[in-house]
């Protein structure tokens, strides 16, 4: 037969809470990214349809919402007691029963299968998929939609967290991880501390680190604006959204302590979050107010990255910092703590600094890099020749999908 064959496309599902702006929903874009759209039908299936990178899915990419979630939100999100008392109230006698009774069932098994099987009952997919990936890990009870309700010939896990910070429940995991082909860790410190916890998954985990796209970087980092506030000093900068996690609340007072020594530098945070009040309060007390900034979230942070004279990182825990990866593209001099996967980011004193997550020791070394312009030209310099490089993962997303 003589002509040219049309090449079946490999249908690919991730599944993810929503699509706010955050590291794990970028890693999501940039793996996109790689995969031709002549090659791939990819579905993203959210909870909730909502997000500042909602706008950057590419529009040959399928969106769809499960719209249940709505209904089961508070069941699955709210003390139980709040749950309960809120079904007595409207008078459901029945449903707060056997909600009563599902909620001790998890207490007992210490996990929490039995109740999303009553909640997801009366869902059913026709569509089946070549490969279905539960991306927002660990999140039970994505993990748990994609094993159960997601028809598809490989099913992946994915992990982007440190499992010993983010309340990582074991119980679960060694009930439905087994039921994927694979799991794939952002980071070989990450691996390791999952295959501590539960030694049988060896045989099905790899790490996969977050795909970068470095020309990608350099090019909106040429695009958008960055400040405008004609400031002249040190500008020091962190992207993250406004958590306890992420580690903003030590470093408004680091910047108290600068200033307070004479150093002439601000400090601007881009990123949004439930902490925002509670670092409010902070830049008030410890009286920043006109040198904490606080910009809010940006798609585009790349603009005020390549301006910057120091990038820091100051997370309490973290799975594969992807803005790191991104600061390290755009060859700024990097202070960050030593959370999971930094090691394998930043090498010490070479193309950054790392620090134990400790207010006195990053200001000692924010200071050592604003003092010192040769030791900042060398963390420079060296940034330029030790930038992440994909390849390895760009191969391996055909090798997978």
């Amino acid at each position: 037969m003589v002509g040219e064959m049309t090449m079946k496309k490999k249908k690919v599902l991730f599944m993810v809470i929503s699509m706010n702006v955050g590291g794990t929903e970028k890693a999501l874009l940039n793996m996109i990214s790689m995969m031709p759209k002549k090659e791939y039908d990819i579905t993203i299936q959210m909870l909730e349809k909502k997000g500042g990178f909602i706008k950057s899915i590419p529009e040959w990419v399928k969106i769809k919402t499960l719209d249940e979630y709505k209904k089961i939100k508070e069941i699955l999100n709210d003390p139980p007691p709040r749950v309960i008392m809120g079904l007595l109230k409207k008078r459901k006698l029945l449903t707060a029963f056997i909600m009563l009774i599902l909620y001790s069932l998890t207490h007992l098994t210490k996990e929490r299968s039995i109740l999303y099987q009553y909640l997801l009952r009366n869902i059913r997919f026709k569509e089946e998929y070549d490969v279905a990936v539960a991306y927002a890990g660990p999140m039970d009870f994505i993990s748990y939609f994609v094993v159960k309700k997601i028809k598809a010939k490989l099913k992946y896990q994915w992990i982007h967290f440190d499992i010993t910070k983010v309340g990582f429940n074991p119980y679960f995991a060694r009930k439905i991880y087994r039921k994927f082909n694979n799991i794939f860790v952002v980071s070989k410190e990450g691996q390791t501390k999952l295959l501590n916890t539960i030694p049988n998954l060896k045989n099905k985990t790899e790490t996969f680190y977050n795909v970068l796209l470095k020309e990608e970087i350099q090019r909106m980092a040429d695009q958008g604006q960055g400040f405008q506030d004609n400031f002249n000093g040190i500008r020091i900068l962190t992207v993250g959204r406004l958590s306890i996690e992420k580690g903003q609340d030590i470093t408004i007072p680091v910047l108290s302590k600068l200033r307070h020594e004479g150093y002439d530098v601000k400090w601007y945070c881009i990123g949004e979050g439930k902490a925002r009040k509670e670092y409010e309060k902070l830049i008030s007390d410890f009286n920043v107010r006109n040198e904490f900034i606080l910009l809010g979230t940006n798609p585009n942070p790349y603009p005020f990255m390549k301006e910057c004279d120091l990038y820091v990182q100051p997370s309490r825990h973290e799975g594969y910092c992807i803005t790191l990866g991104e600061a390290m593209s755009l060859n700024i001099p990097i202070i960050c703590t030593d959370f999971t996967g930094a090691k394998e980011q930043i090498k010490h004193n070479i193309n950054g600094v790392l620090v134990n997550f400790n207010q006195e020791q990053l200001y000692q070394e924010i200071k050592r890099i604003i003092d010192d312009k040769k030791f900042r030209k060398e963390l420079i310099e060296n940034s330029k020749s030790l930038s992440l490089n994909s390849n390895k993962e760009k191969s391996k997303i055909k090798a997978i999908f």
